[in-house]
């Protein structure tokens, strides 16, 4: 690690590049934002609560309470307290912290950040509009270099996109087409969903970085569906608030992922955690829903992400972390796994630079990563799946190797195969399992009064959130961190649909595990069966 004086370059630091960014010059130092400074664990977890169950039973796992966590995991006093004098000595703010969350929230001016951190900021233009970017790695004195893991908040360019697409040349007269389109319900009737559960007793949150729904609609679209409304509720992190404008916008996402999600488990509670688009907001959205000890959701469902090469490590390994700490609460984290195919760079966000890349948080070993198929049905049955790829670029699931973090123990046996880029290099694969995505053949919804058909892998987080919601209603416990069980033969057998033609550019379908569509789609009473149920 290189010396800067008495002080230590932070791991991970380095500036990620923000695609589209035209310098305008350094930002006004009396600028006033605030950041997030993330502090190391006060001990390891134990291994136990997030491996491998006996025989797969999910009832023989044991998982920490939040409020066992906050006390032996969480931050510890003296390194919050460190954290806090060090801030106060270069003037700024200490809002809050949180042991739990393991974050010193501080508030303070460019200047004062830059003095802290050791840092430089520029502002930037983006098509989203101008921004704060970090130009160089953020530096602490050697006394907190191993309390602190992350800095976030500095720079605030929109980390992530929303994973959905549109289905623009469908008429409303043909959104009822059998099909060629479905409701969330006849999808969980195709995919043998559990029957006679409606996710009672059960939270599944929803982290949303932009957009916003309508009551109205909501009423409306599960007055349509026969379905009782579930009971929907917005909490706001930094600030960030439920914002609908119109259908060109984020509010197809914010409105899918609530409408899939209700509509399969109508007894849920829906957590809707609206965020800035921010690397500050949706880490601070993800910590603040494992750590919820009021509505404690059981299941997270994330369908925002990016190419890993537009991260940072230390984001990554900090977002990764967050999601171990899930996985020991016994909170399930599904992730969509990008729409534009192996390259995961839609050309209509930037230049793609010919790589194929994982998308992240999808790639963390530590969430279910969701991929897509195209599903035809008939006679109430399903006809045809194959691997999403209308377009390999701007319409396809995403998948393939990641290039920062490693191949899990869970998945070693796997085969997964070498990255398609030069070297080929060995590591996490994605995704673990898939749905229907093809906005050709996608989901019957309602944004800003539209009746409209979406598809993405968006659509298929929630839809296997809203499984998992079942499931833990059946089991009346959480099946936690499902990775590992689902790459168990015996947990695995008769539980999946395979998914065996297609492709999504770089990487092939074939029989077993592949980086289109991991295992397939699901047989969820298989699954719950093999699981315990």
């Amino acid at each position: 690690m290189p010396k800067l004086a008495d002080r230590l370059v932070l791991n991970g630091s380095t500036p990620a590049p923000v695609p589209g960014a035209h310098t305008l010059g350094p930002v006004p130092p009396d600028e006033r934002f605030e950041v997030t400074v993330r502090i190391r664990r006060r001990a390891p977890l134990p291994v136990s609560t997030h491996g491998v169950a006996a025989g797969g039973r999910v009832q023989e796992r044991a998982y920490l309470t939040r409020e066992q966590y906050a006390a032996d995991h969480g931050a510890a006093p003296d390194d919050i307290a460190k954290v806090a004098a060090f801030a106060r000595a270069h003037g700024l703010v200490v809002v809050d912290s949180s042991e739990a969350r393991r974050s010193v929230f501080l508030s303070g001016t460019a200047a004062q950040f830059a003095d802290a951190f050791g840092t430089s900021l520029d502002q930037v233009e983006l098509p989203s509009g101008v921004a704060r970017r970090r130009t160089s790695p953020i530096t602490v004195p050697a006394d907190l270099v191993d309390i602190v893991e992350g800095v976030f908040g500095i720079g605030d360019a929109p980390t992530a996109i929303p994973h959905f697409q549109a289905r623009p040349d469908l008429a409303i007269a043909r959104a009822d087409a059998a099909g060629t389109s479905f409701t969330p319900p006849d999808l969980a009737k195709l995919y043998n969903f559990p029957p006679g559960l409606d996710g009672k007793g059960q939270c599944i949150a929803i982290i949303e970085l932009g957009g916003g729904y309508r009551t109205a609609d909501l009423k409306a679209y599960f007055k349509k569906l026969g379905v009782p409304m579930p009971r929907v509720k917005t909490i706001s992190v930094n600030g960030a608030k439920n914002h609908p404008s119109n259908a060109d916008s984020a509010d197809g996402e914010v409105m899918l992922d609530i409408e899939v999600a209700g509509a399969i488990a109508p007894k849920a509670l829906i957590a809707v955690y609206f965020a800035p688009n921010t690397d500050k907001g949706f880490l601070d959205a993800i910590t603040m829903a494992i750590h919820d000890t009021v509505n404690k959701p059981s299941v997270i469902s994330i369908s925002w992400g990016n190419p890993e090469k537009n991260w940072t490590a230390q984001a990554m390994a900090s977002f990764d972390q967050a999601f171990q700490t899930a996985a020991a609460l016994g909170v399930t984290i599904c992730c969509a796994a990008g729409d534009a195919g192996s390259g995961d760079e839609n050309p209509d966000y930037g230049p793609p630079d010919g790589l194929a890349h994982a998308d992240f948080p999808g790639s963390s070993p530590s969430v279910l990563c969701c991929g897509g198929t195209r599903l035809t049905a008939a006679g109430g049955k399903i006809a045809s799946e194959t691997v999403w790829n209308d377009d390999p670029q701007r319409s396809a699931g995403g998948g393939g190797v990641s290039d920062f973090f490693g191949v899990p123990a869970w998945q070693a046996a796997t085969g997964v195969p070498p990255s398609a880029n030069p070297g080929g290099r060995r590591g996490r694969g994605v995704p673990d399992v898939a749905g229907d995505a093809d906005p050709a053949t996608g989901y019957q919804v309602r944004v800003d009064g539209q009746n409209t058909v979406y598809g993405g892998t968006s659509a298929v987080a929630p839809l296997w959130a809203a499984l998992i919601a079942l499931m833990n209603q059946h089991l009346q416990h959480p099946v936690g961190f499902l990775n590992p069980l689902l790459y168990d033969p015996a947990v695995r057998k008769n539980s999946f649909r395979d998914i065996t033609v297609g492709n999504i550019g770089a990487y092939e379908a074939k029989p077993g595990w592949d980086p289109c569509t991991g295992w397939g789609t699901p047989d969820g009473g298989a699954l719950l069966k093999a699981l315990g149920g």
